[in-house]
């Protein structure tokens, strides 16, 4: 096939040599120099340094992709753990210093008010709120927590189950939970809760010395805990943690107790006295799970499908990462959990990472990840690595809008009609149980870091209040409370990437916006979507928004109002 627009297959370099191999510092501090101590003497010889210095920061970021890949992929890899530590112990705390004498020449630089404000302004203030937090003595504090949230991967992606005398991932177990047999759902879901809860004192030991480390970064950049330092590093300039609280609210007013009603409604037609937390993905009419795909290449293949009906484009994007092997879907034991699209920032092929089970769920993982590809793929055609990194707020909007615009075209998957009508009405239902979940995991990770030296009892308890808030009170914990304790340890973001979630729920609003269009006039909203995604982090998260034909606003009316349209797809399913 012909090469994908703005992507070159063998990027040609003109600042860094082509064999540069990461292998010591000293290979590279040449290069950090260079950029620090260059005269700029007028705005053409600062564009060529913001275009070298793009070069270095293209190439630096995607070293560290296939190191972080590789150790995902296969966690019991020494030489893959060595090579992703090394980088993470010696290169990255070497460079630190370098990249924020980079970014103070830039903020510093005379000529940047010459930069056109259209394309650079919102850049530059990214830069100038790096440089203000930067504190050279928190360069081993992040090697040292990078260091840890190795450990989460690592430990979850031990976790297995024996089922059926066989020896499963968790991934693979969860399967069970759609099992029309009661009996076999309570199996696979309390075996696989032992298994997570074998792992407990190991993970808040692990998760006390992330969150000591994280407020003690905090502390050093002079914030009053690591809440209000992560708004500031996230750069968070358009909205605030009242925001936050007031979105929280809304969930809880106008999203649970929508749910209450479907999960009422899921008992009575299961049958039973008491929804069980093991009842919540089975079918409720006791058909057999959805098997819309056996391994990872007729994923693959159907997503192509799929994708290509949406827009052949978008189809040809996932074709050129199959090309380069840019995959690996099949959970298996000894990989890491979850799941990403990793943007390659030098060549612009993303890779994708999942752990798929042949389930509904994967198919919407794919189909998430895919969204973040087709966004990789869209922006990098800008003329600098920095535009291509807008907040998450953004990308989540990329992905989760494919979820839903991807979702009239998924006879790819399910040929047969009831088939597909199950399968939306899960997604329909799914993407609102999101959002309680959502804004749980948001709201404790405020009160997590507002409550400095709390122990791991009362990091239980501060939980299984937030669960009475967001969590369902039709479904029955009797008997397992411990398990509702804890379960917020299966959250990876927790540990490894802390308030990288309220952004689903602003982002998942915003897509059920996008899907709205798109079911109104689908060529008009997909050029809406894409013309956001083209634009990268050129302008603020209000203006991508409104590019892409929708709000940024997470009000309780507004969450009424798109709650409100979802019902009414959900009701013309039903």
């Amino acid at each position: 096939m012909e090469p994908v627009a703005g992507v070159e297959t063998q990027p040609v370099r003109t600042f860094l040599p082509a064999d540069l191999s990461f292998s010591s510092w000293k290979e590279l501090e040449p290069f950090f120099r260079d950029l620090a101590e260059r005269s700029i003497t007028d705005v053409a010889s600062l564009m060529t340094w913001l275009k070298d210095a793009s070069e270095l920061d293209s190439v630096f970021d995607e070293e560290l992709a296939w190191r972080y890949i590789r150790s995902t992929c296969d966690t019991a890899n020494a030489q893959y753990e060595e090579a992703y530590e090394f980088f993470i112990s010696e290169i990255e705390p070497n460079a630190a210093p370098w990249f924020h004498a980079i970014n103070r020449k830039l903020d510093e630089c005379p000529f940047r008010s010459e930069l056109d404000p259209g394309i650079f302004s919102v850049y530059l203030r990214s830069v100038h709120n790096d440089v203000a937090i930067f504190r050279e003595k928190n360069i081993p504090l992040f090697t040292a927590i990078d260091q840890l949230k190795q450990q989460y991967g690592k430990i979850a992606g031990d976790m297995t189950v024996t089922i059926d005398g066989k020896e499963l991932t968790i991934q693979q177990a969860s399967v069970f939970l759609k099992d029309p047999e009661r009996k076999k759902r309570e199996e696979a879901f309390l075996k696989i809760w032992e298994r997570r809860l074998a792992d407990k004192e190991k993970l808040d030991e692990l998760f006390d010395q992330l969150t000591a480390l994280r407020q003690q970064v905090a502390a050093n950049a002079d914030f009053e805990n690591f809440r209000d330092y992560s708004f500031a590093s996230l750069g968070r300039f358009d909205y605030t943690k009242e925001d936050c609280f007031r979105f929280h609210e809304a969930i809880e007013k106008e999203i649970v107790p929508f749910l209450a009603s479907i999960e009422e409604k899921r008992k009575q037609k299961l049958g039973v006295d008491t929804l069980r937390p093991w009842d919540m993905d089975v079918d409720v009419s006791g058909l057999a799970p959805l098997k819309p795909f056996r391994g990872g290449n007729e994923l693959l293949d159907k997503t192509m499908r799929c994708l290509s009906a949406v827009r052949p484009a978008y189809s040809a994007f996932i074709s050129t990462m199959r090309q380069k092997k840019h995959f690996d879907l099949d959970s298996r034991k000894g990989k890491a959990p979850g799941g990403y699209n990793y943007s390659l920032a030098e060549t612009g092929v993303p890779f994708i990472f999942m752990n798929s089970a042949g389930t509904q769920t994967d198919v919407v993982t794919m189909l998430h990840e895919a969204g973040h590809a087709i966004h990789s793929f869209l922006e990098h055609p800008l003329p600098l690595n920095a535009l291509k990194s807008p907040p998450s707020e953004v990308c989540e909007l990329a992905s989760m809008s494919m979820e839903l615009i991807s979702m009239e075209h998924w006879d790819a998957f399910y040929p047969d009609a009831a088939e597909l009508k199950r399968a939306r009405r899960e997604q329909l239902e799914k993407i609102l149980s999101t959002l309680p979940w959502v804004a749980s995991v948001d709201a404790f990770q405020h009160w997590i870091y507002e409550h400095k030296g709390h122990t791991p009892e009362e990091r239980g308890r501060a939980w299984e209040k937030i669960m009475l808030r967001f969590g369902s009170p039709v479904i029955d914990w009797s008997g397992h409370q411990n398990i509702r304790f804890n379960n917020w340890q299966k959250q990876l973001h927790i540990f490894e990437v802390p308030f990288y979630y309220i952004e689903y729920g602003m982002a998942q609003l915003g897509a059920i916006a996008v899907w709205r269009n798109y079911l109104e006039n689908p060529a008009r909203a997909l050029d809406a979507y894409e013309s956001a995604l083209k634009l990268g982090y050129t302008k603020p998260i209000g203006k991508l928004y409104e590019a892409a034909g929708i709000r940024f606003d997470f009000s309780r009316e507004y969450v009424r109002e798109l709650v409100t349209f979802v019902r009414e797809q959900l009701e013309k399913i039903n």
